[in-house]
């Protein structure tokens, strides 16, 4: 068993990796902003899954937010999903936000 932290997970992509990686065996955290996920789907991996899922509310470009995270959690590995959707006639933006994105990293 691996300890997962998933980014987008309330997202469709992501909540349906969690729930295979969930009936996998795997502990899986959900990290997600809301803006394009919803928290329902977490309820619904649970329920799915019948299984442990605890959603974090957060931006993956908030540094404090993801060394909260990381220290708490202590994941194995990471899949990332967390994006924006939106983004025409925001391309300066876009590369702005692609940078805060690489702390994830």
């Amino acid at each position: 068993m691996r300890r997962i932290l998933v980014t987008g997970g309330a997202g469709y992509i992501g909540s349906h990796t969690i729930l295979e990686l969930l009936l996998a065996g795997h502990e899986v955290l959900a990290v997600d902003n809301l803006s394009n996920g919803h928290a329902e789907a977490i309820h619904s991996v649970k329920r799915l899954s019948n299984c442990q899922l605890k959603l974090e509310v957060g931006d993956v470009r908030d540094r404090q937010f993801l060394d909260r995270v990381f220290s708490d959690f202590a994941p194995d590995a990471v899949i990332h999903f967390a994006g924006l959707k939106a983004v025409e006639g925001r391309a300066e933006g876009c590369r702005g936000e692609c940078r805060k994105s690489d702390g994830l990293l």
